[in-house]
């Protein structure tokens, strides 16, 4: 079966970086695209950024554009979350998703996407 496994959150300060890393299992991961996303308490799960099943188109959320990039390694069957320049407004559980369908465009809609990690808690102080 499908499975998702986040890693790499932590507490950090503000305008420190980490690094998520989404390794999946039971797919052919190089066929479709991933996303990021994130649940801050008592707050809907809001899209971060996606990849194209190869890599070749991204698409990031306008809150964490030009401090978040997101990357694939197909050969290691995972993607990955490059945060940097954190702010405390970032704080939040991290979630990759697998879009539903094969060889798709990158999207930002959570109904785009079916199975889901377990998500990975990023913890920022000011």
């Amino acid at each position: 079966q499908v499975q998702l496994v986040e890693s790499g959150g932590g507490a950090v300060q503000a305008g420190g970086s980490l690094r998520l890393s989404c390794a999946a299992s039971g797919l052919t991961f190089s066929v479709y695209t991933m996303g990021w996303f994130r649940q801050a308490p008592g707050k809907e799960r809001d899209f971060v950024a996606a990849i194209s099943w190869n890599g070749g188109s991204t698409y990031t959320a306008d809150s964490v554009k030009g401090r978040f990039t997101i990357s694939r390694d197909n050969a290691k069957n995972t993607v990955y979350l490059q945060m940097n320049s954190l702010k405390p407004e970032d704080t939040a559980v991290y979630y990759c998703a697998k879009h539903n369908y094969r060889y798709s465009s990158v999207s930002f809609r959570t109904g785009d996407y079916d199975y889901w990690g377990q998500g990975t808690q990023v913890t920022v102080s000011s």
